[in-house]
């Protein structure tokens, strides 16, 4: 632990040149009394660290000395790629090879391209997490992330409507609006799990050999269609308005919103549109009908058209 903290102190001061004890301190997540004796025991060990007095003093190295820890060991390479995206990689355990290997970049590029990443970091930030809802890492996600990086086969319980268990080869995993997901070949098939209701699992101390030319994020886009078409089970006959046809985009499923487009009749003379629209239920497409208020008019099925026609009725009370 000491060892790869002195490691990353020099690193530090060589890819920022001057630094404080305090801001030493908060990047290495120590006290400013354990960075003064690091400091020591790197001089003892022959590092040419010094300390520079005054109002903007702190401690460097000697200048031309470079540090040869600069190699990437597979996990920090490994990290690299989740370097942009803290948040995951803090959830999948990977935080500290992700700053070692954050740092040892820093440090082997030459000084006029070290701000390359501060300025990268000032101007971009991703925010995975959908709006309304709190984000919660499941237990078991660093174990499947190790899984997965390993090849290696897992025994795993999943809670459906009772616990199940399966062997599965962990091919991936995938975070879409919060939510993580492990994408791994059962038998003979691929499938998708909810990582939130993986209970517990157990490496078997077998490995894998994953399929040739699997491609993840195809599969994710290819699986993630197929879901929603599986899960929009009716159609609805509307009419919109201008303004609703441009506001159906903010409820209804894209892959629902691209068909409801090209099978829209041409507008009338008022420019009210008809067309189809697949929903998940009845139910849910009540939902959507009020929001979308005046601006639609439900045609068929007659059930729902009655139900929003008595709504209507109600609401109009209300403001009479």
């Amino acid at each position: 632990m000491r060892a790869a903290r002195l490691i990353n102190l020099v690193l530090l001061l060589q890819a920022r040149g001057t630094m404080t004890a305090a801001e030493l301190a908060a990047e290495l997540e120590v006290s400013e009394r354990t960075v003064y004796r690091d400091v020591v025991a790197l001089s003892a060990a022959g590092v040419p660290v010094y300390a520079e007095q005054g109002r903007v003093g702190g401690y460097r190295l000697v200048d031309g000395y470079r540090t040869r820890l600069t190699g990437l060991s597979r996990a920090e390479a490994e990290a690299l790629f989740l370097a942009g995206l803290p948040g995951p990689a803090r959830e999948m355990g990977m935080t500290e090879a992700a700053g070692t290997a954050r740092l040892k970049i820093l440090a082997a590029l030459p000084p006029g391209l070290q701000e390359a990443s501060e300025r990268a970091g000032d101007r971009f930030h991703l925010d995975a997490p959908g709006w309304f809802k709190e984000a919660e890492t499941p237990p078991v996600l660093a174990e499947l992330a190790r899984a997965v990086w390993h090849d290696e086969e897992l025994t795993m319980t999943y809670q459906r409507h009772d616990e199940v268990s399966r062997t599965v080869e962990p091919y991936g995993l995938v975070l879409k609006n919060a939510v993580w997901y492990l994408v791994g070949k059962v038998g003979e098939s691929l499938r998708t799990y909810r990582a939130d209701r993986i209970t517990g699992v157990q490496a078997t101390g077998l490995t894998f050999v994953r399929e040739n030319g699997f491609d993840l994020a195809d599969f994710w886009a290819q699986r993630a269609v197929e879901f929603v078409r599986q899960m929009l089970r009716e159609t609805i006959v509307i009419r919109l308005s201008p303004t609703g046809l441009r506001e159906l985009r903010f409820v209804a499923e894209a892959v629902a919103l691209d068909e409801a487009l090209e099978q829209a009749e041409p507008p009338d003379p008022d420019g009210w549109v008809r067309t189809r629209l697949r929903v998940e239920s009845v139910e849910v497409a009540y939902s959507y009908m009020l929001r979308l208020g005046p601006e639609v008019e439900v045609i068929e099925p007659g059930p729902l058209r009655a139900r929003l026609a008595e709504a209507a009725g109600r609401t109009a009370a209300l403001y009479r």
